[in-house]
């Protein structure tokens, strides 16, 4: 099995539905922004959104196929046009935010606390609400490998951005767990950026040098139920002491203060969309497989949203951890004080953790 698209599509580090937007110019864009270059803004009542792959972005397929915005939009008197894009990894995301490409991104609570730090001071991007709680499993094929402790040189880790993303940061969390916080990135020279779609493919198939990937539902199911060898080494709720917010949207300040009305709307749909899914559970199935296209199992696909340990909830919960983890080592410069420090003040995520 060859990675030439795997390979292709990390270094492009994203896939977008609508449009072109390439990386070359993100990463211009966001030195520009980072040093505090001015943003282009737009008028209410558009709205660009970037989410990736996996059914944590359930409420957001839900917010799509039912046009929830634009219901919530016009309670506020607007007529709101929206844009979905696809990208890949955290990276990538923070890159379109940060240039203007995108007004909310979808991403792991690693990239929101990453360009917060970033930004803070200036552009002030902070987490607009959570997308659920739901665990993350680090899923190898080698029968050798039953903890962190056993991947060798020899062995590659597929996560969606390297050090970046939330799949990044836990294992990070959990290297300094197991060997002390000075060794924290001991893992990080066998991570590998692939997007989870290509990820799992190598696992499943095996005979690669692909022998972990640290990936999110539907994958990570898909490789323990296509692979006899696949098996967990590693769960997020393990190494952040239980249920948490893995997947998280964010914004900058100037959108959210620009734009009130419909910031307003896309949190009322949101909420509306965890209404839709706890009652719907079957449809929400049905709407994940239109949106994403995607050939997953519909009864793997339930089970998943049926799972006890699995929340679809607007309200962020216990992602503070991996902020002071990440403080405390360096990755970020800023000391959150509390996870009120990177989420905007909003009474529909009040009692977030």
């Amino acid at each position: 099995m060859t990675f030439s698209r795997a390979t292709r599509a990390a270094r492009l580090g994203l896939r977008r539905r609508t449009g072109r937007f390439t990386t070359f110019f993100a990463a211009i864009a966001f030195g520009l922004a980072a040093c505090g270059a001015p943003i282009s803004a737009h008028a209410e009542g558009t709205l660009r959104i970037a989410d990736q792959y996996g059914v944590v972005y359930l409420l957001l397929n839900v917010v799509r196929d039912q046009q929830l915005i634009e219901k919530e939009g016009r309670k506020e008197g607007l007529d709101i046009k929206v844009e979905w894009t696809q990208l890949s990894g955290g990276a990538a995301i923070n890159d379109a935010l940060l240039s203007g490409a995108i007004d909310i991104a979808a991403a792991g609570v690693g990239p929101l606390l990453t360009v917060w730090d970033r930004t803070h001071g200036r552009q002030n991007v902070k987490g607009v609400a959570s997308l659920g709680n739901l665990p993350y499993y680090l899923v190898s094929n080698q029968p050798r490998v039953r903890s962190i402790a056993d991947f060798t040189d020899k062995d590659r880790i597929a996560v969606p951005a390297v050090s970046v993303s939330v799949q990044s940061r836990i294992l990070q969390m959990a290297a300094a767990k197991r060997w002390g916080d000075g060794a924290y990135d001991r893992l990080d020279k066998l991570t590998q950026a692939i997007p989870h779609p290509d990820a799992t493919a190598a696992i499943v198939a095996g005979g690669t040098e692909i022998t972990g990937h640290f990936g999110n539902p539907p994958f990570q199911e898909q490789e323990l139920a296509g692979n006899p060898s696949a098996h967990i080494v590693l769960s997020s709720y393990d190494v952040l002491g239980g249920p948490s917010s893995a997947t998280v949207l964010y914004a900058t300040e100037k959108f959210r203060e620009s734009n009130p009305k419909t910031y307003r709307a896309f949190v009322a749909a949101l909420s509306d969309a965890a209404k839709f899914v706890a009652a719907h559970p079957d449809d929400a199935a049905d709407i994940y497989l239109r949106v994403t296209h995607s050939k997953t199992d519909r009864a793997l696909l339930l089970k998943i949203i049926r799972d006890p340990r699995v929340q679809f909830t607007i309200v962020p919960l216990n992602t503070f951890p991996l902020a002071q983890f990440m403080h405390r080592v360096g990755a970020i410069r800023n000391e959150p004080k509390s996870w009120k420090d990177y989420f905007f003040d909003d009474p529909a995520i009040a009692n977030g953790s």
